[in-house]
């Protein structure tokens, strides 16, 4: 079976089958198979498989989907001429940039073997998991040679032709393999050795193969390099090490004239081959990864085999891409860099493993030294020939070199072999083998010129580079000498370069090596002939040259600081790699406080991916927390500070400056002085010991005098105070070096080391310079460099200090010199200047305050009068503001007769456009706010509900689960509403200009009236007009007495009988006037009520136009309608509006325990007071008799009315929507009825009408469980008011209401089920009549009943309301329990909302994350039968999952293809949601199709950060304050706010197909 299966797969005619298979007679169908390859994008392929098989889009999707899972589909069944011409088709169309689609037209015979083939397969793999002996069978018959000699198992025929198969049919038999051929050690091992033998040709398939690696064969060999036992084994018999570098030497073919691989321009092709054969080194990685722990005499000759192979490599990449200075023109064309790079990123890890494979064994090491020096020598076989010999000497010193200029000759950046041998000598010294074997090693064969020739010239050359000479050879050097110095390459390019000069130094006379560093430096000039720098000056050279020769100064300098100064690697100085890494992790840390990702990121990774910082951290470091924004930093402790090298090698030119400045910084605010000495180092191994004896030598001390020579005399000369401060550094250096040398001297020793008597000789006697000493001490009083001084002085202290402890050593007392007396003397003169000058600021300080305040008391004395008035106003306007003197002493209540009156208070206010200020006024143009509507389903109870046909949807009586609501928002800055239109137009006609131009998304979509408030850039969508408590406008004094509830209800009813009958007479056609006026007086009008008055409309003509404006824009974005301001549900969204966005805030303030009226952000304040009042006017602007009209409606579903059928039942009317409907539709009758009845007590009736229907809701839907608690007997007056009441609905119930539970529970669960509405009611009335909020409620943490009852006019015993008005209020209770609705809830056939309404929250998200990744990764893709889903996304707000941002589920909203994100958005969340995506880790906010951003996520790992992507994949866990965060953007609905302003800041955001996700 096996053999069947791989001969049919491996099959490779088109048309016909293997002979023992072939049918009698063949049909003429066939299939036209389009296989997957990675070169064409999804809508290539799309696209061609419309054109070539004429398909619909969503076909082809389908196709391309199923092509890229199984990797081939077949697009067309039928006979061959009907295939070949799709086929020809397809490879037509997409042959054009790049290779063609690959299409086979098959005869439909071979594509059912194949396909039975592969089920074959998938049943062996599932038979042999139940068990072992047919596993060892399938294993043993794969293995087993066939009859054709050399690669004719099975096994092999399957790896060699993996090329060649279909992606589906590789993931089926690769299955096989894992499940089989790895699963048994015995068979493992001899697969190992099948891959191993045939390791060349797969990986050749590999590449000149289109898939990726996870679909080849190839990849298999993580399964088997990475088994230790495997690897070794490997080596040793089949020479693995060789093979794969043989292998990879092969694929890079191209050479120049030395034999060095050389890159041609990198086409893609090449990048992709190119990446292909990176894998192999990705092989070799593994093979090393394991270090050996005994070795074997075979070991060592098959690694040392190999080592010999990488040498080789190695040695081809030995000065590749070398370069030459462009001089006088730019370059033309960049040379490529990149392949050179990236190769040697790749091998940075296998270099680094090499050493350490070399560094077990001591008998590798010795040979592996050997055989890199060998080929070095190689490589610099012609290294003297043609350069012309010549000879240096300074100081007497003299020694002979090549000519040669970095500037002029040709100089490349890779030296890999060079590098290979410093980090070899630096084990010698490490594992002491250079000590203990001396006479193995070829030491005294090393030619020092030679080993540092070339790592001098790479530091030349960025030394030049810096210095601008190499300007004109364009970005690529650039872009080279970043990575030279990069993280990912220093270790083994910049660091190993340092590493072997240090070598070369410690081997040579460092005054040699001074005067070669001079003569390749090009400063050879500068610094051997005297009084050059004078003649130099003098002679007005162009600027250029001078200061680049300043910087290569400045470089060399620093070169040799670094020289001496770095020897925390282990082996060159005594130290171990923690002390390494914590060096590091100091001079990160003394730049800035660092978050855990920065300091990862700069510190060099080992081949496990691992810095081992995690051991050292917390020595130098504390951490601190982050807050809601931000993340954790690290801050370095105080105590390692004097750690810090201002001359630190790794720190590029702007840390260093940076990391200069904070210390200083520090240093000014801990008061010392500013120095920053170098610090102490740890001894150098003894290999490297003779390298400080270069801070002694002549020529150095040669270069420090010249220097300082110039700084003395400093207008002479041409130099910088950077030249100084490393000199000064060096200086430092020898100093702590010598003061090292003498502490931890040995009896009897002398120390070599005499730094301080050098430079305290004066120079020869023909040109007399002072010496080093004296010089510094001139400098010290230098007024130029105040900078230096304190440095100075610490060099000067430290030279007494190394005096003294010489002094105490050696016997002969030596006179002390003046220096010290003249340093103290200068010291405290210095320190008296100081005190003066500070003596002298103070006393001018206290002057000018002293003038300063006379002047002040000058002015007020002169305008006393001015003064009293301000004073007096000032007093007069807090207090309308705090609402506090003018009606402290009075009961404050909000509405009714009794309401309080307050003085009208004048409003001013400014637009922002243009800046004028005007007074709010009834009659004057109108001011408006910028204001966002949008739809919400913040506070829905019922996510499902969905309005089916908007048109016809009639949204008069909004249901409590409040599925869907209508909430406007506000920035709260303020506009005329002619400059608001002109603003709106300019941006409508900027967007149409854009148009044209390019077809972009902006963050706001003008055609839906959008735009960014100007101020803040606020999204808005509309404006609403600022006006005054319109009530005190059409509120007509009280004349007579008052009705009570019953009266004004009856009242009320034939008003609107009356209403009804002339609105039917309107409609039916006018026959006999006669009849209609009989009509007329047999209607009895009640007294004082005349339907045919129409009030004059108050407002002025563009305070009414926005009224219309606003108005029609909350019924637009409200019922997703087309603008239409006649509408008559227009009122009924104004009203919704108001009424919701009330809730909402209530709901905020409720859920975080704020009180009800304590300081509201103004913003939120001005909206709502905004809001409440224009939809208490804008019945002004609507047809009378349709707010008429609504407001029978409303009242009929309280007080019945046989006119109106299908009003819903008590239960399915939100209250406080009802109440805001009727208090705000109730003027529209009032202003007809002249018979005295006020508007306060029509609003003070309806309130107490709606609030006893509330009452009676809460009492039908409370939960009666009886607690332990409730064993208290009824005695207060409310439980038994309550009882009384219940026993009635009881009985109009029909018995039907559970039995009576105890009246404390009853009396309790009404205080907590009418506290919400309650609280609405009071912002409501609050803000229509402008009455202030009482004191006692601005407290927050009480519960405030009985003070908002006061406020409300109620009685605090609500259930008094019912006794008042017993005889109505009793036909009434019985109207609304005989529903048939109520009937079915009681008897349990529906449910009802009950109150109070739990606060929505958004999903519990579990602590850890890996239980969400969990979740995710058993999601499947709900429409590609069971797929995995390549962006599972959470939705926040309902917890579903969806399958983002794939074709497979996109569906179809409003015309448009949408991703599954989008399209739920619009069932949950009415257009806006919030998703988590839980493989990348990061929050998405999306708003309608065009809008989205991602936000931060609530999840932290240890060290507070966020890890969008899970690039770092620490472990993460859940940030309660940062989830409080997103739910509160979603409760007070700013999604779309923050979305609007992640937008405007990052353009990037703007251009993604948000309606894909």
């Amino acid at each position: 079976m096996f053999r069947y299966a791989v001969e049919i797969l491996t099959w490779e005619k088109e048309s016909e089958l293997p002979a023992d298979l072939e049918m009698e007679e063949k049909s003429d169908t066939y299939y036209c198979m389009l296989f997957n390859d990675e070169v064409h994008t999804y809508e290539q392929v799309i696209y061609t498989l419309q054109k070539a098989v004429n398909c619909t889009q969503k076909e082809a999707i389908g196709f391309a989907t199923t092509v890229d899972r199984d990797g081939r589909r077949s697009v067309r069944y039928g006979d061959f001429q009907y295939c070949e011409q799709a086929k020809s088709v397809i490879v037509r169309n997409t042959s054009r940039q790049t290779k063609p689609l690959k299409v086979q037209v098959m005869h439909s015979s071979i594509v059912a073997h194949q396909n039975f083939g592969l089920k074959v397969l998938s049943w062996l793999g599932s038979i042999i998991g139940y068990s072992d002996g047919l596993r060892r069978i399938l294993c043993q018959v794969g293995l087993q040679e066939g009859p054709y000699g050399e690669n004719s198992c099975l096994v092999d025929r399957l790896m060699l032709s993996d090329s060649k198969l279909w992606k589906g049919a590789r993931s089926v038999y690769h299955q096989l393999f894992m499940s089989s051929l790895l699963m048994d050690l015995k068979y493992k091992k001899l697969f190992a050795i099948r891959f191993a033998k045939n390791y060349e040709r797969l990986q050749s398939d590999y590449v000149t193969d289109d898939h990726d690696r996870e679909f080849s064969i190839a990849d298999l060999s993580v399964q088997i390099f990475t088994v230790p036992s495997l690897a070794r084994m490997l080596i040793t018999e089949e020479n693995l090490m060789t093979i794969i570098i043989k292998t990879f030497m092969d694929h890079l073919r191209h050479r120049d004239a030395q034999g060095r691989f050389q890159f041609e321009r990198y086409t893609a092709l090449q990048a992709f081959k190119f990446r292909r054969v990176q894998s192999l080194i990705l092989d070799l990685k593994y093979v090393l990864i394991s270090k050996p722990t005994e070795w074997s005499d075979e070991l060592r000759q098959k690694f040392l085999e190999g080592f010999d192979a990488f040498l080789e490599l190695l040695k081809c990449m030995q000065g590749m891409d070398p370069i030459t200075r462009q001089v006088g023109q730019h370059i033309e064309m960049e040379p490529e860099w990149e392949a050179a790079f990236t190769l040697q990123m790749k091998l940075t890890h296998v270099i680094s493993m090499m050493q350490d494979w070399c560094a077990l064994d001591e008998k590798v090491l010795i040979e592996a030294y050997k055989k890199c020096l060998a080929v070095l020598m190689q490589c610099h076989g012609g290294f003297t020939d043609g350069e012309q010999p010549i000879t240096l000497s300074i100081c007497g010193h003299s020694v002979e070199t090549i000519r040669y200029c970095v500037s002029q000759e040709k100089v490349s950046i890779h030296l890999p072999v060079s590098r290979l041998l410093a980090g070899l000598h630096v084990l010698l010294s490490k594992s002491e083998v250079a000590y203990k074997f001396p006479e193995l090693l070829p030491l005294s064969e090393l030619s020092p010129p030679m080993l540092i020739e070339h790592p001098l010239r790479c530091l030349v050359l960025c030394a030049q580079v810096h210095a601008g000479m190499w300007r004109r050879n364009g970005f690529s050097l650039v872009n080279q000498i970043y990575y030279y110095h990069n993280v990912k390459c220093r270790r083994e390019m910049f660091d190993k370069d340092i590493v072997m000069l240090q070598t070369g130094v410690s081997m040579m006379d460092p005054n040699h090596f001074l005067m070669i560093m001079l003569s390749r430096f090009e400063l050879y000039q500068i610094f051997s002939t005297p009084d050059y720098g004078k003649r130099f000056s003098s002679e007005i050279t162009h600027k250029d040259v001078v200061q680049q020769n300043n910087t290569l100064i400045e470089e060399m300098l620093y070169l040799i600081i670094m020289l001496v100064g770095e020897r925390f690697s282990p082996g060159v100085g005594q130290v171990n790699t923690t002390d390494e890494i914590k060096r590091e992790i100091i001079h990160q840390l003394s730049i800035k406080p660092m978050a855990h990702s920065e300091l990862v990121k700069s510190l060099p990774e080992d081949e496990n991916k691992e810095t081992g910082m995690e051991s050292v951290i917390e020595a130098v470091a504390h951490f601190k927390k982050p807050g809601l924004t931000g993340r954790g930093m690290y801050e370095l402790k105080p105590e390692c500070t004097k750690e810090f090298n201002l001359y630190f090698y790794h720190f590029s030119r702007a840390e260093q400056s940076k990391a200069e400045e904070a210390q200083r910084k520090l240093k000014r605010q801990n008061r010392e002085d500013t120095a920053l000495p170098p610090p102490v180092l740890p001894p150098f191994c003894p290999l490297f010991a003779s390298l400080v004896n270069i801070l002694q030598s002549d020529v150095m001390l040669c270069i420090m005098g010249t220097i300082l020579q110039w700084a003395v005399e400093h207008n002479g000369y041409a130099w910088s105070e950077s030249m100084l401060q490393r000199v000064l550094h060096l200086i430092g250096m020898a100093l702590q070096e010598e003061k090292q040398h003498l502490e931890n001297v040995m009896e009897e020793h002398v120390v070599t080391f005499t730094f301080t008597q050098k430079i305290s000789k004066p120079g020869e006697a023909p040109n007399n310079s002072p010496s080093i000493l004296a010089m510094l001490e001139t400098l010290q009083n230098a007024p130029y460099l105040e900078v230096h001084k304190d440095m100075i002085r610490w060099i000067l202290k430290t030279f007494n200090a190394i005096k003294k402890i010489r002094e105490s050593s050696s016997t002969s007392p030596v006179a002390e010199t003046e220096g010290t007396i003249m340093e103290e003397s200068s010291r405290d003169k210095d320190k008296a200047e100081r005190k003066r000058k500070a003596e002298i600021a103070r006393l001018r300080r206290e002057k000018i305050m002293a003038q300063m305040s006379e002047m002040q008391r000058h002015f007020i004395d002169e305008n006393k009068e001015l003064f009293q008035q301000t004073l007096e106003l000032d007093s007069s306007t807090s207090a309308v503001l705090d609402n506090s003197p003018v009606v402290s002493d009075v009961k404050l209540i909000a509405l009714g007769p009794a309401q309080t009156q307050v003085p009208e208070q004048r409003q001013f206010v400014t637009c922002i456009l243009c800046q004028e200020e005007q007074e709010v006024k009834v009659e004057s143009r109108a001011m408006v706010l910028a204001a966002f509507v949008q739809r919400s389903t913040v506070l829905s109870k019922n996510r499902r509900k969905f309005i089916q046909d908007p048109e016809k949807y009639d949204p008069l009586f909004m249901h409590p689960d409040l599925s869907c609501g209508t909430h406007t928002g506000s920035c709260g800055h303020i506009m005329h509403a002619h400059c608001w239109q002109r603003y709106f137009d300019s941006v409508q006609a900027k967007e149409q200009r854009r148009q044209q131009r390019l077809r972009l998304h902006t963050s706001y979509d003008v055609e839906n009236g959008e735009f960014l408030c100007p101020l803040c850039e606020c999204l808005s969508n509309t404006v609403i007009p600022l006006l005054l408590p319109p009530r005190n406008i059409f509120n007509r004094s009280n004349f007579s007495d008052q009705p009570n509830l019953s009266q004004w209800i009856r009242t009320i009813s034939q008003q609107i009988k009356a209403l009804q009958v002339l609105r039917k007479e309107e409609s039916t056609p006018n026959t006999a006037s006669s009849k209609n006026s009989e009509n007329m007086s047999e209607l009895q009008l009640p007294e004082g009520f005349r339907p045919n008055f129409h009030p004059k409309n108050p407002y002025s003509e563009s305070i009414k136009e926005m009224l219309t404006t606003f108005g029609t824009a909350t019924y637009k974005v409200g019922l997703k309608v087309h603008p239409n301001e006649e509408d008559p549900r227009v009122p009924i969204m104004c009203w919704g509006s108001c009424a919701y966005t009330i809730q909402s805030i209530e709901r905020i303030l409720s859920d975080e325990d704020k009180p009800l009226f304590g300081p509201l952000p103004c913003r939120l304040d001005d909206c709502l007071r905004s809001l409440t009042r224009f939809a208490a006017a804008h019945w002004t602007v609507a047809s009378l008799s349709v707010v008429q009209g609504h407001l029978c409606k409303l009242f009929a579903s309280l007080v019945p009315n046989d006119s109106y059928e299908d009003l819903p039942c008590i239960l399915d009317i939100d209250m406080f929507h009802l109440l805001v409907g009727l208090v705000l539709a109730f003027p529209a009758l009032q202003c007809q009825d002249f018979s005295g009845v006020s508007l306060s007590t029509g609003d003070l009736h309806i309130f107490h009408l709606v609030t006893m229907a509330h009452i009676i809701q809460i009492l039908l839907t409370s939960c009666t469980e009886e607690n332990g608690m409730d064993q208290e007997n009824p005695t207060g007056e409310e439980e038994l008011a309550v009882l009384a009441l219940y026993k009635t609905i009881h009985q109009y119930t029909g018995s039907a209401l559970k039995e009576i539970p105890s009246g404390w529970h009853l009396w309790k669960s009404i205080r907590a089920g009418i506290m919400p509405f309650l609280k609405c009611s009071a912002l409501f009335f609050h803000y229509l009549n402008g009455v202030p909020s009482p004191p006692d409620i601005q407290a927050s943490g009480l519960s405030h009943f009985e003070h908002l009852c006061n406020y409300l006019s109620l009685p605090t015993n609500l259930i008094c309301l019912f006794q008042e008005n017993n005889e109505i209020m009793n036909s009434l209770i019985e109207s609304w329990c005989h529903n048939s609705e109520v009937k079915r809830y009681l008897a349990s056939e529906r449910d009802a909302i009950s109150y109070p309404r739990e606060s929505n929250k958004l999903i519990d998200l579990p602590e850890d994350y890996s239980s969400l990744i969990n979740q995710a990764s058993n999601f499947s893709c709900p429409k590609s039968g069971g797929d995995k889903s390549r962006a599972p996304t959470l939705c926040l707000v309902c917890g579903t999952l969806l399958c983002s941002q794939s074709y497979c589920c996109q569906t179809e909203l409003e015309g448009e293809d949408v991703g599954a994100c989008t399209a739920h958005t619009y069932s949950c969340g009415s257009g806006a949601g919030i998703f988590l995506r839980v493989r990348e880790c990061q929050v998405l906010f999306l708003a309608g199709k065009t809008k989205g951003c991602f936000y931060s996520p609530p999840y932290l790992d240890d060290y507070g950060e966020t890890d969008q992507g899970l690039r770092r994949g620490n472990p993460l866990h859940l940030c309660k304050e940062r989830f409080q965060k997103i739910q509160k953007l979603w409760h007070q609905h700013s999604i779309t706010e923050e979305i609007g302003h992640a937008q405007e800041a990052n353009q990037t955001l703007v251009g993604i197909d948000w309606q894909h996700l």
